[in-house]
């Protein structure tokens, strides 16, 4: 019993845990939920909503603390041995998950109260819990021949562990790039930040000189400042081709196999396609209605898209005789053509957001709209020096939740930024229990000179991350299977969103924005050259996002089974929104992390989707005051702490009156007056 996983425990025991404990804890687990299964499917009662659907949803709960442990670690501070382990747990959780979904026993019981629901008097929120119950059955096949609950467990196995694949060889492409630059000279126009930094990752691996890397801290700097072409044109290479070498590390294959066995798995459920059986439990509800908004955002985007990338063409060629603007020169003089009209340079913008200075301010703002107060502590055990914890109180000085909050890159870590949860919020035995949640990025480190200090584009990425961490740490419903981002995946962009406008407003600006060497408060002209350039290249940015929209409904609409060639497909889905001239060597799918090994399969469009909520939502904010509480005190009450208990369109009904319309979100853009 020396596995700190197999003792009971609030806190993750990061300190104690080592990757060998993992695979012992999780067989455990499954095994302790297995007789928890037995438990309801033998109860010679009657079944009821409590003794099967709330004692369904409410097993599992070791099995549950440990394969979050595991997991996010798997993401944010992986290994080899890890690695492994995640190849021998995934077909067992699959295999496990499947072994509930196809149980007979417990789907009749479950379907006895599915079809007298009618005649019991269930609150919504039990309405809500056993309709997402009765659904993980039938959709997951409980339906099924015994020949085909067969197929589909092989389906599953085989989809586990390609995805398992598929995230370790963009990860390890990721790993393995890198630009080891010696002569200062190339170096030009990167800002003195990113050269120490660049300094600095060299100096780690015992090299002379500066070393660029695929890292978005690394990579993202290098594309917007550096004036060698040759260079960014080589680093946008090794970004656009992860998966795309035909080598050990290629994802092509992966790829075209999990379309297959994804719309396989649709089909063999009744589904014309997996889009079809992944937006059945969407706000969209059907792919068709998923193109229609796509293809309507498209026609109001993308003139102004080609317009602004008119003005980039000529900009380049008068500035630098640029003949064909490539990928490689979009972000490059965007950022040229942004100081020119704008006066505006990020570089002018970092030294007021000092990372300590933005984690303050998104503290102060949650403070205003939700009356929270973050108490930093250091007798919370984590899994690296860098991560940073919170204890979270309300107004009266009731707990809250704990926070986590890990903000640099490292080698075991994945590129981006996630919000994720070690503990659900739930009520159990008459006791509210409430959660940990923890916000992942990855933003430039301090150096020996200089603080953590944040491009603007990184500020609203932290305020995103928030803004879902809020969503988790607000969460106040019974069962845990509804709790805090437990909701439609179009809807759960929605508190992210939202708190990202707060980064435009000087109002919000003012508690945060402040010089980390004199502590002058931004300039207010700043603050204006923010907003007016809020919308610049807004047309471009929206088009770019569509298209990812589609290329995710490529991969999951039609039957993929005619696509040979991954390469050929993405040139198809992105016919419409192609701007740049296109690169043969590189490749979108075979990195796409999101609809590969994330969870946003058939569900790309939500974040554009979201976007016409939270613009409409903020609006609301805007006419009434950024730091109303009435209308902040609603947010919470129907959207924040309500997570899935309700259908979301009427959760956002109830708090904004109405429901959301596009206009919002197009005058914001500046795509319509």
């Amino acid at each position: 019993m020396s596995n700190p996983l197999l003792h009971t425990f609030d806190l993750a025991p990061f300190s104690k845990i080592e990757p060998a404990h993992f695979l012992p804890a999780i067989k455990n687990g499954i095994e302790k939920a297995k007789e928890e299964i037995d438990q309801i499917t033998n109860n010679p009662e009657p079944a009821t909503f409590d003794n099967t659907i709330a004692a369904l949803d409410y097993s599992g709960e070791l099995l549950d603390r440990v394969t979050s442990v595991f997991f996010n670690l798997n993401s944010a501070e992986t290994n080899e041995h890890i690695q492994k382990t995640a190849q021998e747990i995934s077909p067992l959780l699959s295999e496990f998950s499947n072994d509930i979904r196809l149980n007979k026993s417990l789907f009749e019981r479950v379907k006895r109260i599915y079809d007298q629901r009618e005649s019991l008097s269930l609150t919504k929120e039990q309405q809500m819990l056993l309709d997402k119950k009765y659904k993980s059955f039938s959709r997951n096949g409980a339906n099924l021949n015994e020949d085909k609950k067969s197929k589909l467990r092989e389906i599953d196995k085989q989809l586990s562990k390609l995805s398992l694949n598929f995230g370790e060889n963009v990860l390890a492409e990721t790993n393995k790039f890198e630009l080891h630059i010696t002569n200062e000279s190339d170096l030009s126009g990167l800002p003195d930040g990113a050269k120490e930094a660049a300094k600095a990752l060299a100096e780690a691996k015992d090299l002379k000189g500066w070393l660029i890397t695929l890292d978005y801290p690394s990579y993202i700097p290098f594309m917007t400042y550096a004036d060698n072409r040759e260079l960014r044109k080589k680093l946008s290479l090794a970004f656009g081709s992860k998966g795309f070498h035909n080598d050990e590390l290629d994802n092509q294959k992966i790829v075209l196999q999990i379309a297959k066995l994804r719309h396989q798995r649709a089909q063999l459920l009744g589904f014309k396609s997996h889009a079809h059986f992944v937006l059945e439990e969407r706000m969209a509800e059907t792919p068709e209605n998923v193109y229609d908004f796509l293809n309507d955002m498209l026609v109001k985007a993308k003139p102004a898209a080609e317009r602004e990338f008119k003005q980039l063409e000529n900009f380049a060629k008068e500035k630098d005789g640029i003949k064909q603007l490539q990928k490689w020169d979009g972000t490059y003089y965007t950022e040229k053509l942004k100081q020119k009209l704008f006066d505006l340079d990020d570089e002018k913008l970092k030294p007021y957001f000092k990372l300590d200075n933005v984690i303050e301010g998104v503290f102060e703002i949650s403070h205003r709209l939700f009356g929270l107060t973050f108490d930093k502590t250091e007798t919370i055990d984590t899994y690296h020096p860098d991560v940073k914890t919170y204890n979270v109180t309300d107004q009266e000085g009731n707990f809250i939740a704990v926070l986590y909050a890990d903000f640099h890159p490292r080698p075991g870590k994945r590129n981006g930024a996630w919000m994720t949860s070690y503990k659900p919020q739930m009520v159990k035995g008459g006791k509210n229990i409430r959660p940990h949640i923890s916000i992942v990025c990855n933003f430039t480190k301090p150096t020996s000179s200089k603080p953590s200090l944040l491009t603007f584009n990184e500020v609203t990425t932290l305020f995103h991350e928030f803004g879902h961490a809020l969503h988790g740490m607000l969460a106040n419903t019974t069962y845990p299977g509804l709790s805090g981002t437990s909701v439609y995946w179009d809807f759960v962009e929605l508190p992210s969103q939202v708190l990202e406008n707060w980064c435009y407003e000087q109002e919000a600006l003012e508690l945060f924005a402040k010089h980390y060497e004199t502590g002058e408060v931004i300039p207010m002209e700043l603050v204006h050259k923010i907003k007016e350039s809020s919308t610049f290249m807004e047309g471009l940015a929206t088009v770019r996002q569509l298209s990812f929209g589609f290329l995710d409904l490529s991969w999951h609409t039609d039957d993929p089974s005619h696509i040979t060639d991954v390469k050929t497909n993405e040139k198809e889905a992105f016919k419409n929104t192609a701007l740049y001239p296109e690169t043969e060597e590189t490749c979108m799918s075979t990195a796409f992390s999101h609809i590969f090994q994330g969870g946003y399969a058939a569900g790309y469009y939500s974040y554009k989707w979201a976007e016409v909520l939270d613009a409409d939502a903020f609006e609301f904010f805007k006419e009434n005051g950024i730091f109303n509480s009435k209308i902040a005190t609603a947010f919470k009450e129907h959207i924040l702490s309500k997570g899935g208990t309700e259908n979301p369109m009427e959760l956002y009904k109830r708090f904004r009156g109405q429901e959301p319309k596009p206009d919002a979100l197009l005058r914001r853009a500046g795509l319509i007056q």
